[in-house]
Formats: C-alpha cells, sequence, structure tokens
C-alpha cells in the first residue's frame, strides 16, 4: 500500500508542476500568435502619414503596455498573456478608425485581424500545450 501512495504522490507531483511548465513553454507561443495578430493589423490599418500602424505594439506576458493616454493608460498583462495595443499618447484614433465617427466611414483593422488569425494562433498555442504536455511525460 506504501508504494501505491508513494506512487500517488509522484503523480500528484508531476501534475503540480505541469500549470508552470505550460506557462514557461506558452510564452514564445503566446507572443508569436500576438506579433502574428499584429503583423496582420499593421497590414490592414489605413495609413496616412503612417502613426497609427507604428503606434501597434506587441506586449509579451508579465510587461507593461505602452501609455495609450495622456495620463498613463498602462496595464501589465498576465502570466498567460501577450497583449497587441494600438495608440500612444499622440496617437489616440485608433478607435475612430474602428469604428468611423458622423464624419469618417469606419476603416476597421483591429477586430477584422483578429478574426483572419484567431484559428492560427489558437492552433500555435494548441500545439505549444501539447508539446509540454508530451515533454512532461504525462
Amino acid at each position: 500500500m506504501s508504494d501505491l501512495m508513494k506512487q500517488s504522490a509522484k503523480l500528484s507531483a508531476r501534475l503540480n508542476a505541469i500549470p508552470n511548465e505550460v506557462v514557461q513553454h506558452l510564452r514564445p507561443a503566446l507572443i508569436a500568435a500576438a506579433e502574428n495578430t499584429a503583423g496582420v493589423m499593421r497590414a490592414l490599418v489605413p495609413v496616412d502619414d503612417g502613426d497609427l500602424r507604428d503606434s501597434i505594439e506587441v506586449t509579451p506576458p508579465g510587461a507593461v503596455t505602452p501609455a495609450y493616454a495622456a495620463g498613463g493608460g498602462k496595464r501589465v498583462a498576465g502570466e498567460n498573456q501577450a497583449l497587441v495595443t494600438a495608440g500612444n499618447p499622440d496617437v489616440r484614433h485608433g478607435h475612430l478608425q474602428e469604428f468611423g465617427t458622423v464624419d469618417h466611414a469606419a476603416q476597421p483593422f483591429l477586430r477584422p485581424a483578429e478574426r483572419l488569425t484567431r484559428d492560427q494562433n489558437r492552433r500555435r498555442i494548441g500545439r505549444a500545450v501539447g508539446q509540454v504536455i508530451r515533454k512532461a511525460g504525462v
């Protein structure tokens, strides 16, 4: 019976270690997925002088997003998040491009980029999770 308890404790320790391993192994896939989405956003954004396109940035897990408003507007990405932001204190019109105004037709680039990259990004992240679980031998 004690052998079974030892095996159970060993399995429990391995299962508890998986979340940390998954998060560590997942980071490159999360960043690659965010870069993929950001690249499509940059390709779709209407370019007048390029300031909005140049303001699109990827924030890796655990890092702080760039300030996107005059008083700060920063956010810390979670350990299992990579964030894509558009805008900075000088470029604050991304939402106006995306949704339009009374005088300006909408020229969406944020939501279409997410829709175009969603499946590929899910597959990329799913492969990364599968790889780390297989590597852990569970």
